[in-house]
């Protein structure tokens, strides 16, 4: 004992001598339950990624090198699907209108939810309602708003055509020819899918600063010059991620060529996706259906990589 410990002082530092050890046992049962809980979650949502996502993945692309009937056991065939595949007229006629769509896609599709988001942006009354306006369509059901569209097509008493005829309009053949039926499908994905990326867009121009514009206007920039030169840089990033996405997303086009064409005219409007229907429940072959689904999986993989890649250099 020194000279300035007193009993006491003894006492207590022996209390807190014996009670750190149970501190640190508490501190440790605490952080394992806390581990534990965080682990059960994460492997809860790895098992349902792993059955949902994985696996169908995996097992695509094993039945890309099957032939399989669902009666016996699956027979290996090595590339012998995707021999099929290349020698099938349609197998380049698909990718050819699914790179056609895609192109459309991003001239109607990418400018039009962006310049609403600009006017959008502008406004000082009723934003929300507009808001709403705009996003309606993509709380409708695909095949609602293909069949809904499929009627305003319609050459006899549809909408547009008896528009048209009141005016003493032409009368297109919309969905039954080949040189409207592709642009008349973009009008249709493009008005049932812009108002999510309206809303993005709007998100995203809300971030800029206003000073930037006040500096535009007081060195005389004209809407353009704005538009150019502030509202674009700004939202680069935003624009080249959606950009991207869009063409992942339109190169799976289906819905609209299934419902309304059915592929036609003249297989003029068969998409990649449409095709794979074609040979899994037509033609009963999945596995040439697994190897053209390789074969776009492999494509949408440089897609997303460039994605991803994009995404870590701005970062």
């Amino acid at each position: 004992m020194t000279a300035v410990d007193t009993p006491r002082t003894v006492r207590a530092r022996r209390s807190e001598e014996d009670t750190a050890p149970s501190r640190s046992s508490d501190r440790f049962r605490r952080r394992l339950a806390e581990n534990l809980t965080a682990y059960g979650l994460l492997g809860g949502a790895l098992v349902v990624f792993a059955v949902f996502s994985w696996y169908p993945i995996v097992r695509g692309v094993l039945l890309g090198f099957q032939q399989v009937d669902f009666v016996g056991s699956p027979e290996w065939v090595g590339i012998d699907n995707f021999r099929t595949l290349f020698a099938d007229p349609l197998f380049v006629t698909a990718w050819l209108n699914t790179l056609e769509f895609t192109a459309y896609a991003l001239v109607i599709g990418f400018a039009v939810p962006f310049a609403v988001a600009v006017v959008l942006n502008e406004l000082r009354h009723a934003t929300a309602y507009f808001r709403l306006v705009v996003y309606l369509p993509v709380m409708l059901p695909p095949i609602v708003a293909a069949l809904l569209w499929k009627w305003f097509y319609d050459p006899g008493p549809g909408l547009f055509n008896s528009a048209l005829g009141a005016v003493g309009g032409p009368q297109p053949q919309w969905l039954d020819s080949t040189s409207t039926a592709m642009i008349s499908l973009v009008l249709v994905s493009t008005w049932a899918n812009m108002g999510s990326a309206t809303l993005i867009y709007l998100a995203a121009l809300q971030t800029i600063p206003g000073e930037l514009y006040e500096a535009a206007e007081l060195d005389g920039a004209s809407v353009w010059q704005r538009l150019r030169n502030v509202t674009i840089p700004q939202t680069r990033f935003v624009l080249a991620m959606m950009l991207l996405l869009q063409v992942v997303a339109t190169m799976q086009v289906f819905t609209e060529p299934y419902v309304m064409t059915g592929g036609g005219p003249e297989d003029s409007t068969v998409t990649v996706l449409l095709l794979i229907y074609r040979y899994a429940f037509v033609y009963n072959d999945f596995g040439t259906a697994s190897a053209m689904s390789v074969l776009l999986f492999v494509v949408l993989g440089v897609f997303s990589a460039a994605y991803l890649r994009l995404s870590s250099r701005e970062g």
